[in-house]
């Protein structure tokens, strides 16, 4: 574990003036991403399965997973964090020793999700209290755990409201507790909500950008401290790459 490494992302994560992951699928795309200007590397599980043939939701294997990730660690200079999806596992046991092997790759965080992966509905808040734990024992105490709560992601976006900005505030302070680092609140876009998280989570909270989301700016203005683009920078290049192939086979 690079320790510089970790505490230079750790520090990144400012609240009102938030970290820009513009997330990665691979070694090269992860060099590109430094080119322009990236201050840390992260990937996004949906495109790295995707960019490999598979389905997300863990059906990338394991194995893939950690060659991926060591790949991009040796091809660009930046701390790399990996969207480690559930952990590939469900009890303590593997479940701290896939995060050991994550930290052996170089990675130096990831996301970790609170979905019942290949089920339905999200880990009662004590399990995955026990599980973060078990992630952070695993991974040492040099690691950004960045929990992900996927309460927004799971409800139409009408749905969204004090209450369950609440039900994700009892968790951060849970998640915080059992060792997290950060903590994500994907699908979350409503800013009275954002502000209302922000301000009562004692953990730096993460944005996730997406077509039509509102600006960087005044996501910011919220206290996020983190704002990621997941899937979407790879969906754009596949976009781009269907255009131009589509030109070819047209000409």
């Amino acid at each position: 574990m690079d320790v510089t490494k970790f505490d230079s992302f750790a520090a990144l994560h400012v609240p009102g003036k938030p970290v820009i992951l513009f997330n990665v699928w691979d070694a090269g795309s992860a060099k590109v991403a430094e080119r322009a200007g990236a201050k840390a590397i992260a990937t996004g599980s949906a495109s790295v399965a995707t960019a490999h043939g598979v389905n997300d939701a863990e059906g990338l294997p394991i194995a893939l997973a950690f060659a991926n990730a060591e790949r991009i660690v040796a091809a660009v200079d930046l701390p790399v964090t990996i969207d480690f999806e559930g952990g590939y596992a469900v009890e303590e046991a593997p479940l701290a020793a896939n995060f050991a092997a994550l930290a052996a790759t170089g990675a130096i965080g990831c996301n970790f999700e609170d979905q019942v992966i290949g089920g339905e509905g999200m880990h009662p808040i004590a399990v995955q209290a026990r599980r973060i734990a078990a992630a952070r024992r695993g991974a040492g105490p040099n690691f950004f755990l960045n929990a992900r709560t996927d309460i927004f992601l799971q409800a139409k976006p009408d749905t969204h409201d004090r209450a369950k900005a609440d039900a994700a505030i009892e968790r951060a302070h849970a998640y915080a507790e059992a060792g997290a680092s950060g903590f994500f609140v994907p699908g979350l876009a409503d800013l009275k909500l954002l502000e209302r998280v922000c301000a009562a989570s004692p953990l730096p909270v993460n944005f996730m950008a997406f077509p039509g989301a509102p600006s960087a700016k005044t996501v910011a203005e919220t206290g996020i401290a983190r704002i990621s683009h997941g899937p979407f920078p790879h969906m754009r290049a596949l976009k781009a790459f269907e255009d131009a192939a589509r030109e070819a086979f047209a000409e």
